[in-house]
Formats: structure tokens, sequence, C-alpha cells
């Protein structure tokens, strides 16, 4: 299914309020891959339950040193194994290549993906913690194709 490059945000509304845990009249998407897997986990027969930023973990910031916390995308419930999802386009979750000059634009990618590593592996530990499972699901994992 071809998708837009544009940004989407706004209010989800689920058809299936029961199998959402949290707060049902506050579901918010920051992208259409959001807005994809939440259609998925509400309309999935197969998932229990599921929730929107409902969690969070502390993580330490390579950036300033200081403790902050992760709300990953997503928890969901699958055939009674629990798991958070991160959904990132796949370009988020790759080390930036170093360019011939160092520009700001560059610095900042750098801090950027420094700082998912982090909360990602804050959530990885979390999910080893309670016998769950952390997944980083991207446009490939999604069925996204720009056209």
């Amino acid at each position: 299914m071809p998708y837009s490059k544009k940004t989407y945000s706004g209010k989800f509304i689920p058809r299936n309020p029961h199998k959402y845990r949290g707060d049902v009249k506050s579901i918010i998407y920051r992208s259409s891959y959001e807005l994809k897997f939440m259609n998925w986990c509400d309309l999935n027969s197969n998932i229990e339950e599921w929730g929107s930023e409902e969690l969070a973990i502390p993580y330490r910031s390579p950036v300033d040193g200081r403790v902050h916390r992760y709300y990953p995308d997503f928890y969901m419930k699958l055939n009674n194994k629990k798991y958070l999802i991160e959904i990132k386009p796949e370009r988020f979750t790759k080390e930036p290549k170093i360019p011939k000059r160092k520009t700001k634009r560059f610095i900042e990618e750098v801090k950027q993906y420094g700082t998912n590593i982090a909360k990602w592996e804050s959530a990885t530990e979390f999910c080893l913690d309670q016998g769950w499972e952390f997944k980083i699901l991207t446009e490939k994992e999604l069925g996204i194709s720009y056209k």
C-alpha cells in the first residue's frame, strides 16, 4: 500500500475499545506508520490487548548524562506474549554516515541516534526482566512503500 511522506498526526478512535489498555479517549498517532499499526492492533483478532505510549522506562541519555523517561510507541499482547514496539523509519535505526564535513545536522543526527540506542537498550532490559520482547518496526515490517 503506498503512503505519502507527509507527516500525519491525530486522534485515534478504536473500533474495539475493550482491547485498549490506557485512556481510550487520548490515543494519539504521530505518523502514518503509527496509524497503520494502531489499525492493525485494533482490528486484528489475534491481538488480545494493546496500548500506545502508556509505559515509561527510565534511560540515561548519552547526550547530557541524565536519567530521562522513554515511552515506547506501543504495548501489545499477542498469543499470551507481551511486546513493546517502537515504530521508526528505517533510516533512523542506523548509525549516521560520516560526511566529509561535520554539519550541525550530522551532529544532531548522531545525538538522536545515540539517544535512541540508549532508549532501546533500556527497553530491551526492561522486557527481559518482565519476560516480554522489544521490537523495532520500520516501513519494511509494516509493508509501507512510497511511490
